[in-house]
């Protein structure tokens, strides 16, 4: 063999030794687990998302949205440390062209924390100390314990309901929550646990009122003066969710429902006795009276519980006695402040001065319905229930379980599991 055909072949096995190689490395990387290459966030921070901005993902809502974080540092309330998401149009169109991006933030789920897994249309936002020195130890207990709301709900959220992150807002599930815009407030309503008083305290943000005690009963429930956010268009409720101050107050899920039966149904009341009381009575009472079924009048307490554990109920669900999870949609909408009734006082005027109220301006604290009635509370809500078998006890815990996980209530009976 002659020289130069020794070196051809020596070249020809080298060229054939760097092919091999090159095609061996793109195998090993296309067989690679996604998310095992992309870098995890930590606890607590958001995905960012896949698509770079200015890309088809960014939509219609691309200009909004970057007018928006021009001015957060301007508009925000000073007690807020606000991040906006970059991809907003996944909040309200998840269409047939993020079903890839679907497929990886699955991915991305299963291996982060539960904490980590925020809703889609989080505005991200931090609570901070009000003003520089008023983080006494107080407002720092206070800070911490919204922490931990936060942190329970969204690992609750995690665990149950993993696929509502990924679902889009709709005007449904906005429907329950009202709008104060000079203040950038969002308020998610939940009836009795304290509701009324709430949207008397928006009316007075928002410039309609002088006091709370100025504002009679049917003004808060049946006037127009609050505007829902669902009335909004598509943008304007993109816009509010990534930019205001979202906040929902719950209660104790048994205690809310008793104080809901003694209010509908141990009252007079125009719609909840023709419209539930005929219904309940005709469907749960044996050889009900004429009178009882004509009136809709004198309703028990089992009689209601019956109708609420029934799954072919004569009569639809109610705003009153519904899941907080269904009327607010907490995993989808990542709320920044959970307020309890049961700490009322001191989380709402905490509140007051996270979003820089005027100092005038505290959480009225008179009933606002049959003033002369005790409010309804632990000790009076046993009494209801002792009414109740085991089993119906069971069920009804049951049935707000979510309400009880999310807002980490404790069990109101010994013998629920």
């Amino acid at each position: 063999m002659s020289p130069r055909a020794g070196t051809m072949r020596l070249a020809c096995m080298f060229s054939s030794i760097l092919l091999f190689g090159a095609a061996g490395l793109l195998l090993f990387i296309s067989l690679q687990d996604p998310t095992e290459l992309a870098p995890h966030p930590a606890p607590g921070e958001p995905l960012h998302s896949d698509f770079p901005p200015g890309s088809s993902q960014d939509g219609p809502f691309k200009a909004a949205t970057e007018r928006v974080t021009r001015d957060l540092s301007s508009r925000a309330p000073r007690g807020l440390s606000l991040r906006m998401s970059q991809d907003p149009q996944a909040q309200l169109n998840v269409g047939a062209r993020l079903r890839p991006r679907q497929r990886r933030r699955r991915l991305l789920i299963k291996k982060m924390p539960a904490a980590a897994a925020l809703p889609a249309n989080s505005s991200a936002r931090t609570l901070v100390r009000p003003a520089p020195g008023a983080l006494d130890g107080r407002w720092a207990s206070l800070r911490e314990t919204q922490r931990e709301r936060k942190r329970v709900m969204r690992e609750a959220c995690a665990k149950y309901r993993a696929s509502s992150s990924r679902r889009a807002v709709t005007p449904r599930h906005v429907s329950r929550i009202f709008v104060e815009d000079r203040h950038r407030v969002l308020y998610c309503e939940v009836p009795k646990a304290g509701c009324s008083n709430w949207k008397r305290v928006l009316m007075v943000l928002a410039g309609l009122a002088s006091s709370t005690a100025d504002i009679q009963h049917d003004a808060v429930h049946y006037g127009s003066a609050l505007k829902r956010l669902d009335t909004f268009d598509r943008q304007g409720i993109l816009h509010r969710l990534s930019t205001y101050t979202k906040m929902l107050f719950v209660r104790e899920p048994f205690e809310r429902l008793v104080s809901a039966f003694r209010d509908k149904f141990e009252h007079p009341n125009s719609y909840y006795h023709p419209v539930f009381g005929k219904a309940i009575l005709a469907r749960y009472r044996a050889n009900a009276s004429r009178e009882a079924l004509r009136t809709g009048s004198g309703v028990r307490f089992p009689e209601f519980v019956q109708y609420l554990l029934d799954v072919h109920r004569p009569v639809g669900m109610d705003i009153h006695w519904d899941h907080v999870s269904r009327l607010c949609s907490p995993c989808l909408i990542d709320y920044d402040f959970v307020g309890k009734f049961e700490s009322m006082e001191d989380d709402a005027n905490f509140f007051l001065s996270l979003i820089h109220a005027p100092r005038n301006l505290t959480f009225p604290r008179f009933k606002d319905r049959h003033s002369e009635e005790a409010r309804t509370t632990a000790r009076i809500t046993h009494q209801y229930f002792a009414q109740l078998s085991t089993l119906q006890r069971q069920r009804t815990y049951d049935f707000y379980y979510m309400d009880y996980l999310m807002f980490n209530y404790s069990k109101p009976f010994a013998d629920l599991y």
